[in-house]
């Protein structure tokens, strides 16, 4: 039996907000086929699980809940002629725009003139954190806690204790309080919260004892949790906290699992796909917007990068790609700076992406350094925390004809 084939003129993986967006986009710029795969059963990606407020301020002028946004995201998709088929989930990315896809009727490949990847992100569970101790039930992640309270109506505990302290982990938070659980803890191991002020104050007026320079050390229980062994990072004093859930929060990587199976190159500091200031990937016919280009940003951010880099999208087939063959320049970054995006500037150029963004993995004083081996083309004083956005204009750049590639660095 032969295998289905689809023609699209662009195919959009991920139905968040990203890649609604684009596709919105998309068809209000006259593009005529275009096609929403996602393999989840409904559309609206991450904000679906999120039961609480706020978003949609700025795309909707509304204070809306994240199941609320999830559904309008996906009506002005739908109404602007998107199609959007959920419980397809892309198999395999090959080369020129074919993917092949696993429907619920079977396999089938579609054939895309472009193909733009928002796959998001994800945070990293308590495997990949090499915690020690049993396997108890009780342990989850923000993502699938809110998956089970707000899709399914399930709570896994009722005393969790919440590590870390990313913007996520507030959302955690809330959705407890909203659950009927009540938190034991919130443990942190730097000295100050990695979110911005005030979300400080919402474990206070939750009554949640926030516990900053604390590491997790053990889960402790078999069958199920019953506690967590902790320790001061200053004092090297241990304690032991009884609860019975953990929630592991943030330390968010893109989820470019299917990019990195694929011949598209992945950037090893972001951990997504390496792109230009247009969106584009190593294959001229793969874009890529949303948080699958940097852990993380928040969902109204991701509708507007995923709505320009649409328009994106749309001029490139209108000029048929006339882009592809201007010379590139490769921006490097180094130790503290933990990413750069876009990672690829076409030399002269005007549009797209209008600034560069960093960010460092510790905090840091200095000076943010851009240069070659013969000339520094972008210099500035700096002084930020971890997950901060730093952003370069672009156009402050010096024009860099015949440069191959760009250190971006601090000097402390």
């Amino acid at each position: 039996m032969n295998k289905k084939i689809m023609q699209v003129d662009v195919a959009i993986i991920g139905a968040g907000p990203a890649g609604l967006a684009a596709a919105t986009r998309l068809r209000q710029r006259g593009v005529d086929q275009v096609v929403v795969l996602d393999r989840e059963a409904e559309g609206g990606g991450i904000p679906r699980h999120c039961g609480h407020p706020p978003f949609g301020m700025r795309e909707f002028y509304s204070v809306l809940t994240g199941p609320q946004y999830a559904k309008r995201l996906v009506a002005q998709a739908i109404t602007a002629g998107v199609r959007v088929l959920t419980r397809h989930t892309i198999t395999r990315l090959l080369k020129g725009g074919e993917l092949e896809v696993a429907t619920p009727d079977g396999l089938i490949t579609i054939m895309a003139k472009r193909v733009l990847i928002a796959t998001g992100v994800r945070e990293t569970p308590r495997s990949a954190r090499l915690v020690t101790g049993a396997r108890p039930l009780g342990i989850t992640t923000t993502g699938a806690l809110q998956s089970m309270f707000y899709l399914k109506g399930l709570v896994p505990f009722k005393r969790p204790v919440v590590i870390g302290t990313e913007l996520v982990a507030f959302s955690s938070i809330m959705t407890a309080s909203n659950a009927g659980l009540e938190p034991v803890a919130m443990i942190e191991s730097g000295s100050r919260i990695t979110a911005r002020h005030p979300c400080e104050l919402l474990p206070l007026f939750k009554g949640v004892p926030l516990l900053l320079n604390t590491e997790l050390e053990e889960i402790l229980g078999v069958t199920k949790v019953e506690g967590v062994s902790v320790k001061n990072t200053k004092t090297g004093e241990r304690r032991l906290i009884e609860c019975d859930g953990v929630i592991f929060t943030g330390q968010f990587t893109p989820e470019s699992t299917l990019a990195r199976m694929s011949h598209l190159k992945v950037d090893p500091a972001s951990g997504g796909l390496h792109i230009n200031q247009f969106g584009r990937c190593s294959d001229p016919a793969y874009f890529a917007a949303g948080n699958i280009l940097r852990p993380v940003e928040t969902a109204g951010w991701s509708y507007r990068e995923g709505r320009s880099v649409g328009g994106w999208i749309a001029d490139d087939l209108e000029r048929a790609s006339s882009l592809i063959h201007d010379p590139e320049v490769t921006l490097i970054c180094e130790d503290p700076i933990k990413l750069v995006v876009p990672q690829r500037i076409i030399s002269g150029q005007s549009g797209g992406f209008t600034h560069l963004q960093l960010r460092v993995c510790r905090p840091v004083t200095g000076e943010l350094i851009i240069e070659n081996d013969d000339k520094t083309f972008w210099q500035k004083k700096i002084s930020t925390l971890p997950e901060r956005r730093i952003l370069i204009p672009i156009t402050d750049l010096d024009y860099f004809e015949g440069t191959k590639s760009l250190r971006v660095y601090l000097k402390e």
